[in-house]
Formats: C-alpha cells, structure tokens, sequence
C-alpha cells in the first residue's frame, strides 16, 4: 500500500537561529494523521535539524545533490556528505533548479543514478509551464520528463522513488491546480507507469502534488483517489500551517 507523505521544502529560508525556532514549532504541533512527515532545510542547517528531529516523526530531507561522489565542483554537495550526516532522502529535478540551474534530463538522470547508486530515496519533481497548459502540450511535457530519467530504471529501482507533480505556473505564485486537475494528471502519471511496467507498480508509486497547497485546500486535494501528498513551499516555514496540511489526510 502506498504512504501518504507530506515534505516541507524550505528552498533558500532560515538562517541558524530562525532554523531552530521552526524546529522548536514543529516539535510542539500534534499530528493526527498517518502522513510520512519531511522537511528540508538549507544545506548550512541540516545537520543541526537532522540532531534536532532524529527522535521525532519529521524526516530532514536534502533539497539538492550533485551526480559527481567528489571533485572540482565548487560549492555543490555529494551523496555522502549527506548520508555522513544523517540525510537519506534528497529532492531532484524541482523547477527552480530546472530553470535557474539549467538543469536538464541528462543531469538529473545522473542524479538519480548518484542517488540510488548511494541507497538514497527520491523525491523526483517534474511539471508544466503555463505556456505548455495554455497549448495542451502539459500530458506531453510531464510525460518527457518522467521517461527521459526514469524509464530507463529497473522495476526494483521504484522502491526509492517518491514523484512530485508540481505545474511551475502553481509554484509560489497563489494559483493552485484544481483538485480536478490534480487528479488528473496523477491518474495520468499513474497509467504511465503501469504501461511502462505494471499496474501493482503504480499502484504502490506515491504521487505528490506541489504548487500552493495551503491549510485551506490541502484536505480537498489530498482527498482524491491519486493525490498521495504534497510537496510544500511556502506554507511549510509556518510550523502551525505545515502541521493542518499534515493532518488534513
């Protein structure tokens, strides 16, 4: 059966001192639902947040890594490094890094084979620009991204795979997909893995959605039958907010 699972993605917030007062909050809410809980901190604080919620039921998650084990490649940050700090699960593909970082299929096709290569889970991200949505080219676009770095894997590589659908025209701008649209695209997702391999797979792939998802609207798109949690940006640095999406479920 698949997990629901909410993962907070903290992008470039939160020096040390606000890192630690989100942590303290976090460890004061209640969680009421069966959701597998994430947050990922800044690479300067993840240490300090994984020694912090190692006995809670908050898993501290990476944002980022580089496909190389070590070398010339100033300021990135290898597998290792963060397993030698406690970090087992890492975000790959998100759409600021596609744009900003000129991240393309083949880098994160070398990520994720760095990643699974290290014994690490996934979170992959993939998603549309409202360009694409506008021109009905969305099903095409999420479809490349998904085969291009993932397709090429064994059936047993999909046990370290979390995906996030996250439409880059719904990221941190107060539009949100539709609970409709959401399902529909996560159904979607869903059959491409079964025709690719098969449906008991797909049927165990947890599938996010991500693209401002606020305590308002977490409960009526998780309810759909495809939606398994969310991918949060904004809401996740407000310990209170964070927790009643947990909990919507």
């Amino acid at each position: 059966m698949r997990k629901n699972i909410v993962a907070g993605n903290w992008k470039m917030n939160n020096d040390l001192p606000q890192t630690e007062v989100l942590l303290l909050d976090l460890l004061d809410q209640t969680k009421s639902s069966n959701a597998e809980v994430m947050v990922a901190p800044t690479f300067p604080n993840l240490y300090f947040a994984y020694k912090k919620l190692k006995d809670s039921f908050i898993e501290v998650i990476a944002q980022n890594m580089h496909f190389a084990p070590k070398g010339a490649y100033t300021g990135e940050v290898s597998a290792a490094m963060l397993k030698s700090v406690g970090i087992k699960t890492v975000i790959l593909g998100h759409s600021e890094r596609r744009e900003y970082f000129c991240e393309d299929d083949t880098i994160l096709k070398q990520k994720v084979a760095t990643a699974l290569e290290n014994e690490m889970r996934i979170i992959f991200c993939f998603g549309e620009k409202l360009e694409d949505r506008k021109t009905n080219h969305h099903f095409k676009v999420v479809e490349n991204q998904i085969k291009n770095v993932l397709f090429g894997l064994p059936e047993t590589a999909w046990t370290s795979i979390i995906l996030a659908y996250e439409p880059v025209w719904a990221i941190g701008t107060g539009e949100t997909a539709t609970p409709e649209q959401a399902q529909e695209m996560h159904a979607f997702i869903r059959n491409l893995i079964a025709e690719k391999y098969n449906t008991t797979l797909a049927n165990e792939i947890s599938i996010l959605y991500g693209g401002s998802v606020k305590p308002g609207n977490a409960k009526e798109i998780f309810g759909k039958p495809d939606v398994d949690g969310g991918l949060i940006g904004g809401a996740s640095l407000n310990a209170s907010d964070f927790m009643q999406i947990v909990n919507a479920f």
